[in-house]
């Protein structure tokens, strides 16, 4: 019997989805992307520059057992429905698969839900709808400028530099790294000092003189101050005011990336990786469900039954009084709204209640997240600030407290807020108005320069600037690592050599096209595509007509890096031995390249691991043509014995086969016993 068949992106959303929508449909999964660019044509982009920027698509590797296997049963379905991600990538690999498949217009629907719940996927079939075009040329405009760009400036790179790849926007970030770096470099630090009167239960610090702001430059004006004062403070203001402290809007991915750096000490990977686990659904007890909402998402907003929901939940469980209002903030210019922000997909499932079926990491990121947005639905916390001015010999100190009148939002969220009660005691009620210090105290100190860029401190600033999308951060941030262009500090980055000599050069060359300014131009104009506001042809020709000359001028023009002599000569040619960077590593050949040829191959030493237990040669250790350890046999190729792992030389009690070590564990190379 023929059935509906459904396309997901992600093999784990299969069971759930096919679940939720019964006997009448089958759903698979097109394991990600399935086409992507050749590299055929001009410069191997794979793209007809001279044909309005034709795109030439291939499947990528891995994927034809997967396409025949989805074209398969096209033909035997009654309709097909591509419910690939809900946004602009999703919408690109639902369009690959509509023309690879061969659909027709009156044979297809896409779906799109943001979250993986019964409700949400049975609602998005009743409001099914065709490919978004514009979608689809903005995300394929993406792909080609990115493209066009890490193709041509990795290869001018590569020639250049010690480096191996550029890019749209990582090398923009990059930069940022580097600007920090040589603002730091640059800054000159300056004396200063501070006053502060010590009191058995509060500190108070100095700040005017006569009411007016006042700098103590060295120890010389502090010892003179000093000198003037008494013990005694006259208390000459208290002003005690209330003040309204409003919880955070709910998480979006580069608001969810940060706080998870700075609260849980995950890094931009991790965090997605999880959230994707927590949205694509977890096995409860009952069902296999999806906990969030789509964790890639620029927007604040919610969804008016969550907000219902959440409002009742709050009532029914903390109070009237604590229900607060929905959190409306400015729009940016390049917010995707189509998106809800990152929430529970039901506020009743609750972390604690889900806390046995998730591990630890993901109870951790699945708790903040709810809890955040519970938190942006409550009322506001009150607190009640006390600022008490004291005079002595004309020299104003000021000392403040706080006190938490309404936890409002607090009564859920106070893990995630560094909130406390700082209190004061009642200088209001005093029958004197004078209060004596314990001390009086000075302490030098100096003006620090500005601090390098954590991880979450380059997302934020990435947001911010319109730099990349939220989809993108993670990933740009771990090939700056990857590339060895930063390096980690303290949990900071700091740029290399690498980094920095890329950062420069490309600069002498490109600053016009590689800055701020213009990579979030670019991505405005990506977003005018996705509205159809704009041709994606013309945005591209644009770009390119600035972009290749450009490129070529920075080929005849940018300085080759000389590369460093070894102080040998070369044996076959007399010319100097220098150290050259190859696909997998650093390698001795003749400067006199390419009329000579010559490449020392360095002397290992062998390494004997064990005896062979098939042929009684030595097992050695050996690597890859990719530079990869592992542990072969030394007859080969007669003898093809090798392992991944370490081989011990002891015999499985089992199967007889070898027992090999990974990361401590005793185990057989070929079944399943542990020792």
């Amino acid at each position: 019997m023929s059935k509906n068949l459904v396309i997901v992106e992600s093999p784990s959303k299969t069971k759930p989805i096919e679940k939720y929508l019964g006997k009448e449909y089958k759903v698979l999964s097109s394991k990600g992307h399935i086409r992507d660019l050749s590299t055929k044509g001009k410069y191997g982009f794979g793209v007809d520059i001279e044909n309005n920027f034709k795109p030439d698509y291939v499947a990528m590797k891995g994927k034809t057992a997967v396409i025949n296997e989805l074209k398969k049963e096209v033909k035997k379905a009654n309709r097909v429905y591509l419910a690939t991600d809900p946004d602009r990538e999703g919408e690109a690999i639902s369009w690959h698969l509509y023309d690879v498949l061969g659909l027709k217009e009156d044979n297809y629907d896409r779906v799109v839900f943001n979250e993986i719940t019964k409700d949400a996927v049975v609602n998005a079939f009743g409001h099914a709808r065709k490919i978004d075009k514009n979608l689809v040329n903005s995300q394929e405009t993406r792909r080609i400028l990115d493209r066009i760009i890490g193709f041509r400036l990795s290869k001018l790179i590569q020639s250049k530099t010690d480096g191996s790849s550029a890019g749209r926007v990582q090398s923009v970030a990059l930069k940022l790294i580097v600007d920090r770096e040589r603002e730091i470099e640059a800054f000159k630090c300056e004396e200063y000092w501070t006053i502060t009167g010590i009191f058995p239960t509060f500190e108070a610090e100095m700040f005017q003189y006569n009411h007016k702001d006042i700098e103590i430059k060295d120890e010389i004006q502090a010892n003179d101050i000093l000198d003037k004062l008494s013990k005694s403070f006259k208390i000459e203001s208290v002003d005690k005011k209330k003040k309204n402290k409003q919880s955070k809007p709910p998480f979006i991915t580069s608001s969810l990336q940060q706080e998870a750096s700075t609260k849980l000490g995950f890094n931009a990977r991790k965090t997605m990786q999880i959230a994707q686990k927590l949205y694509e659904g977890i096995e409860l007890a009952d069902e296999t469900v999806g906990l969030i909402s789509y964790m890639r998402t620029d927007s604040i907003r919610l969804s008016n039954e969550f907000i219902s929901s959440t409002y009742k939940f709050i009532e029914a469980k903390y109070g009237k009084e604590y229900v607060g209002s929905v959190k409306v903030a400015k729009s940016k210019d390049n917010v995707q709204d189509a998106h809800e922000a990152i929430r529970p997909t039901s506020i009743n499932r609750t972390p604690e209640s889900v806390k046995p079926f998730l591990s630890n990491d993901e109870f951790k990121l699945y708790r903040m997240i709810y809890y955040r947005a519970l938190a942006s639905l409550m009322k506001n916390a009150v607190t009640e600030n006390t600022t008490v001015i004291f005079d002595n010999n004309n020299y104003q100190f000021k000392t403040t407290g706080q006190i938490i009148t309404f936890d409002g939002y607090l009564k859920v969220y106070k893990d995630y807020e560094d909130i406390k009660d700082a209190e004061l005691p009642p200088f209001d009620t005093y029958k004197s108005n004078i209060v004596v210090a314990e001390d009086i105290m000075k302490e030098q100190h100096f003006t620090k320069p500005p601090s390098r860029y954590t991880e979450a401190k380059l997302i934020k600033e990435m947001e911010e600037l319109g730099i990349g999308r939220p989809s993108t951060y993670a990933t740009t941030v771990d090939i700056l690592k990857k590339r060895k262009y930063v390096d980690l500090v303290d949990k900071k980055f700091v740029p290399t050599e690498v980094g920095i000599e890329i950062t420069d050069k490309l600069q002498q060359c490109f600053s016009h096209l590689i800055n701020v300014e213009y990579t979030a131009s670019m991505e405005s104009d990506l977003d005018k595509i996705a509205e159809g506001n704009v041709n994606w042809v013309e945005i591209l020709k644009h770009f390119y007509d600035e972009f290749d000359p450009a490129v070529k001028n920075a080929f005849q023009e940018m300085p080759k890096k000389e590369a460093e002599k070894t102080g040998e000569d070369c044996p076959e040619c007399g010319n100097p031995l220098v150290i050259r960077k190859g696909k997998y590593g650093e390698f001795t050949a003749c400067s006199n390249y390419p009329k000579c040829k010559f490449i020392k191959s360095e002397p290992r030493e062998i390494v004997e691991v064990c005896d062979c237990p098939n042929c009684g040669s030595k097992i050695i250790e050996k690597k890859s043509k990719r530079g990869k350890v592992f542990y072969g046999c030394s007859n080969y190729p007669k003898c093809k014995t090798a392992y991944w792992d370490l081989p011990i030389g002891e015999k499985c009690p089992d199967c007889g086969e070898m027992l090999v070590e990974k990361k401590g564990i005793i185990k057989c190379s070929s079944c399943d016993f542990t020792k």
